[in-house]
């Protein structure tokens, strides 16, 4: 009787989470107030990093920039500043550094407060076929992408649970869902955020702390120059994302708890029709709407390595 009662929850769950994601897509939730709350940004020193900075400078928080680039992170704190932002304040920190999160996170606890919004967003790419990679970026890759997330949420969501109040948010990419020729390890590197993101947010809930909420955020390739010689296959209906509206996406996903946020919204039926195992193996190659150039200027344009050419 467990067995068949389990089964009916189970559908019927499944029926009205598939409903209320699809409404979703549609009639956007009742944005959360987040005045007074404490975000920290990892790769704000540019890019997607800084355009999100600027779009909390007016929603009343308290701003923490993390970058290892001193002059982007300064540039960013003066945008954000003339857009309003009261509370700004910057460290270098590489996060691919266990032991430089711990020490940056304790100052941060220290001079801002306890960290309540974290957006994981430093990500660095090599551009390079698999066995053509050193090995040495193939275990930066890793570092940046994935043991970042590992170190950061260590620092600080002992605090969200024990308010059981906050917002982790992992900026991973549709990269992470679907592999990409001549990014192995970056994919790889994807692929293990998000895994680690979704797992965390399970134990969140089966601890009784839904009062952390999590958002993935998986856009498609964006013309942030990181990504310079790939392109879509299929670009009126997968185009490459302008930084501007992916950063303006996330904010509203972060402001109305949403699980998921896949861009362009294409991506939701594509990753469908991927996972499917109505499609045999060759076919699924068609669905990748990706194309990777023999050659590829790549940009380290994160936390890390910001406008590093390899």
């Amino acid at each position: 009787m467990n067995f068949l009662l389990e089964t009916l929850q189970l559908i019927l769950m499944s029926i009205y989470y598939n409903i209320e994601a699809f409404v979703r897509l549609f009639i956007p939730f009742k944005k959360k107030n987040v005045t007074g709350e404490i975000v920290l940004i990892t790769g704000a020193g540019s890019g997607i990093g800084r355009l999100m900075a600027e779009k909390f400078a007016s929603l009343g928080v308290s701003l923490v920039l993390w970058d290892v680039n001193q002059e982007g992170m300064k540039e960013t704190a003066r945008l954000v500043k003339e857009k309003g932002a009261t509370r700004v304040h910057y460290y270098m920190c590489d996060c691919s550094d266990k032991a430089k999160v711990y020490r940056v996170a304790d100052q941060v606890k220290r001079e801002v407060g306890d960290v309540s919004i974290l957006i994981n967003n430093a990500g660095i790419v090599t551009g390079r076929n698999f066995m053509d990679a050193p090995d040495s970026l193939i275990e930066k890759t890793i570092e940046v992408n994935t043991m970042a997330h590992f170190w950061t949420y260590k620092a600080f969501l002992p605090a969200m649970t024990a308010n059981n109040h906050g917002h982790l948010v992992s900026v991973a990419s549709t990269a992470g869902m679907i592999g990409v020729n001549g990014l192995a390890d970056y994919c790889a590197s994807k692929f293990a955020a998000i895994g680690f993101a979704e797992s965390v947010a399970l134990e969140l809930l089966a601890t009784g702390k839904d009062g952390v909420k999590t958002t993935i955020v998986c856009p498609h390739f964006m013309n942030t120059g990181m990504f310079d010689g790939c392109n879509s296959k299929w670009p009126l209906l997968v185009p490459v994302l302008d930084p501007d509206y992916v950063a303006t996406k996330i904010i509203e996903a972060i402001l109305t708890d949403q699980v998921y946020l896949l861009l362009p919204k294409s991506m939701y039926i594509l990753m469908g029709m991927k996972k499917s195992d109505l499609l045999p193996r060759h076919a699924r190659r068609i669905v990748t709407p990706f194309q990777h150039s023999e050659v590829v200027t790549v940009h380290a344009q994160t936390a890390q390595y910001s406008h590093t050419h390899w």
